[in-house]
């Protein structure tokens, strides 16, 4: 069972912190998360997937909407019809966007809560086979740089750091 924050990601100066004891590697072939969950679509991931050549109505579901709060968040990713899988899954069990993934598809197994200065991240599903993984990675900085940079300069740009982007290398 993991309790607590695995790291913690220092909005002003970019400093991680993290548990050398966890570590995380995206299993090849697992796809549990590209069964199992409601993925997330906001605008700029329906934007980027558009981009691609793709119809928002072979991936958009619009039946199917999100809220924070009172705040609409995004609709779903549209699920396949014979499997309930994600449409952008191929036969090997590889993503055909990867490199254009929704946000919630490069977060997942983990939640980032940001308080203050700092975000800190949680694993949110502790059944997915790459926690801990041996061959995995700690969440150190290269880690953050390559899962969650989206979100980080997201939030850097709003707390007006300079252009929120990531300079240099941090540990």
């Amino acid at each position: 069972m993991i309790k607590g924050a695995i790291a913690t990601i220092h909005l002003d100066t970019l400093r991680v912190d993290f548990d050398p004891a966890f570590k995380f590697r995206c299993v090849d072939g697992c796809s549990k998360c590209c069964t199992e969950l409601d993925i997330i679509l906001r605008d700029e991931d329906i934007i980027r997937i558009e981009e691609l050549g793709y119809s928002t109505w072979e991936f958009v579901d619009y039946d199917k909407m999100f809220y924070r709060g009172d705040k609409f968040v995004g609709y779903a990713l549209k699920k396949r019809p014979f499997d309930d899988a994600c449409p952008f899954l191929d036969e090997n069990g590889k993503c055909k966007i990867y490199a254009h993934r929704p946000l919630a598809c490069k977060l997942y197994p983990f939640l980032l809560v940001k308080h203050g200065n700092v975000i800190d991240v949680y694993v949110r599903d502790t059944d997915c086979p790459g926690i801990n993984d041996p061959e995995g990675t700690p969440v150190n900085y290269a880690f953050v740089m390559e899962y969650f940079k989206e979100v980080v300069e997201e939030y850097r740009r709003k707390m007006g750091y300079v252009g929120g982007h990531f300079h240099g290398q941090k540990t």
